[in-house]
């Protein structure tokens, strides 16, 4: 298979994402119809069952977007990070950048080779080969 088919083919993060983001408009869509069920059911006679029908609409719909926007943002991120690691294999490591003043490689924290192996906090810098990422 051709990187260029794989890269294009849905994950199945893509595909949950998508059947949140549908749930969340659908049941956008139904907070009228039950509002309309309610008032219903309030002509005739049943209150507590009205507002109980359209209070677990509208509960239902806020919880259904806030769990597609939170997946959809984690998704976008991921992709994004992609991109980006995708972008600096192309240009060499370097970053978009390139030399700094200084001659060594411009481009903030991670664009370059480290000096030191230790951190100045005493953490270990693992470097990781393309192969070695984990993208799922």
């Amino acid at each position: 298979m051709t990187a260029w088919f794989t890269a294009r083919t849905m994950g199945w993060s893509s595909k949950a994402v998508i059947a949140a983001a549908l749930l969340a408009v659908l049941l956008v869509v139904a907070v009228p119809v039950a509002l309309f069920a309610g008032v219903i059911l309030m002509l005739l006679g049943h209150v507590v069952g009205g507002l109980a029908l359209f209070g677990a609409s509208v509960l239902a719909a806020v919880v259904a977007v806030t769990v597609a926007s939170l997946t959809g943002v984690r998704h976008v991120r991921k992709l994004v990070g992609r991109t980006v690691a995708d972008l600096q294999g192309r240009v060499g490591g370097q970053g978009f950048g390139g030399p700094g003043v200084d001659g060594r490689a411009f481009g903030g924290p991670g664009f370059g080779e480290p000096e030191d192996p230790v951190g100045q906090q005493g953490h270990r810098v693992v470097t990781l080969d393309r192969n070695e990422y984990d993208y799922d």
